[in-house]
């Protein structure tokens, strides 16, 4: 999958609409916690900047659902962007608005306008084609550098780049390069390591990683689906009723193929989903019924880190525990000091497991930290990211510019006023006009999953399932 980069085309002068992913986290203060996602966009923008390109930069920021909402602001992007770069970021207050189209237009070789949040318009995540071209009107060449966001089918992220020479950056392509030559050209033995919520979160992965990998690490929440799918009692550990046999096939496909799939042979409980919570140590398929798994034990952790030091290669995603509970972050902080002393080409993503190595000051011995979550695991199971698609493949002729055709666009109901949500969503011109050729959720193209069911929690989504998607139940409570 070799993609062309914008070093394949000439920027120099010319404007580039860089889409770039700064949806970083904020404390309750509404202060950026981790700036990891912004300096990660660093190089691409650096390298614009000496080549003399105009840099257009376009991110989104939480969920506004489509409409204006001061919270989502990405001034205070602009504001810690300016401090890192040592330059400037003009901020615009809108996407394609006057403000935009004025900063835009004024631009000087070297210069960087960052757009206001582009989810202030619905018609983004619906991948609407009038919004793409106006996207696309106000630059020259096209750069994807938001990985994270490549699996969504968006204006900004597949969209534009009908219209536009589409290349990606410097973040974009190690992405593609790593992730690739991890599931394609694995040196062995390849240990992959799962955490996190839900089993049916990683069907496809597990699935798909099966043909490549020798091991098999599970941990997380999701390991409790396989420790009651071998009739162990788990306690009052979530587990996800309506998978086990989902993970009885699983465990037959790894025997079949010879993998060694490991799971917890002991894991830390508490007595309640809590940081207070009581600890204690069982064996998995003995656990108490007044308490649940909550991070893998001290046995498991031993037994992780040796088949961790077996490795060539590792590909990692997901906590092995409650990382946000200091009493059940142990297993995450074990196995990514593991990863880190392997000395094995090692991939690392989603938050918790990236956390965990920055936190114990491993990224400098990590080969790949991946800024994908949702995007990685896409990739991970051989699934097409719209947001690498859309890019120019290396052999072939540089795209040119298409002008794109407004005639039949109203100029004053093209930018969405900044008004309440209630009367931009039921008023919004622009609505009215695209309703019938948009699609009112996003276009992602995605393999239909069953749907699951879980129990209602309040829990953070490391342990407890999302509550729309799927049910997790308990076994104690099932009794």
């Amino acid at each position: 999958m070799k993609k062309k980069t914008f070093k394949d085309i000439d920027v120099a002068g010319k404007k580039v609409f860089a889409r770039v992913d700064f949806n970083v986290p904020q404390d309750e203060n509404g202060k950026i916690s981790d700036d990891t996602r912004i300096r990660a966009a660093l190089p691409t923008i650096n390298y614009l900047v000496k080549q003399n390109a105009k840099v257009i930069l376009c991110s989104h920021f939480g969920r506004p659902k489509g409409v204006f909402n001061e919270k989502y602001s990405l001034k205070v992007v602009a504001e810690r962007l300016s401090e890192l770069l040592n330059i400037k970021v003009k901020m615009a207050s809108d996407v394609i608005g006057p403000s935009a189209k004025a900063l835009v237009s004024e631009m000087k070789e070297g210069e960087i306008v960052l757009l206001e949040n582009v989810r202030f318009h619905a018609e983004e995540e619906a991948n609407d084609e009038r919004f793409a071209k106006e996207l696309a009107s106000l630059a020259d060449v096209y750069v994807n550098d938001a990985f994270g966001a490549a699996h969504r089918a968006h204006a900004s992220t597949a969209g534009i780049a009908k219209y536009l020479p589409a290349v990606a950056g410097f973040l974009m392509d190690s992405e593609i390069m790593a992730l690739s030559n991890a599931t394609n050209n694995a040196e062995k033995p390849l240990v992959v390591i799962l955490g996190g919520a839900k089993v049916s979160d990683k069907i496809n992965v597990i699935s798909k990683l099966m043909a490549e990998a020798n091991t098999l690490l599970i941990g997380g929440a999701m390991a409790n689906t396989f420790l009651a799918a071998k009739g162990y009692d788990i306690g009052f550990s979530k587990y996800e009723e309506d998978r086990l046999d989902v993970a009885k096939s699983l465990m037959e496909q790894a025997e079949t193929l010879n993998v060694n799939l490991v799971l917890p042979v002991d894991v830390a409980c508490g007595s309640e989903f809590s940081p207070s919570a009581k600890c204690k140590n069982f064996a998995s398929n003995k656990i108490a019924s007044d308490y649940q798994a909550m991070d893998i034990g001290k046995k498991t952790r031993k037994i992780f880190a040796k088949e961790i030091s077996k490795a060539k290669t590792i590909i990692w995603n997901g906590p092995m525990g409650v990382f946000e509970f200091k009493k059940f972050r142990k297993g995450t902080l074990s196995v990514a000091k593991a990863v880190a002393k392997s000395g094995a080409v090692s991939i690392v993503g989603g938050g918790d497991s990236v956390a965990a190595i920055q936190e114990l000051g491993f990224a400098n011995k990590v080969t790949h930290l991946s800024t994908g979550g949702g995007a990685t695991l896409k990739f991970l199971e051989g699934a097409t990211l719209p947001g690498v698609a859309m890019l120019e493949d290396k052999d072939s002729e540089t795209k040119k510019v298409k002008t794109p055709d407004f005639s039949a666009i109203d100029k004053k109901t093209t930018e969405k006023p900044v008004v309440k949500a209630k009367a931009t969503t039921k008023k919004s011109a622009v609505k009215k006009e695209t309703a019938s050729s948009a699609p009112k959720a996003s276009a992602v193209s995605k393999t239909a999953k069953p749907a699951s069911k879980t129990v209602s929690s309040k829990a953070p989504k490391t342990i407890a399932s999302k509550t729309t998607e799927s049910k997790t139940t308990s076994k104690t409570n099932k009794k």
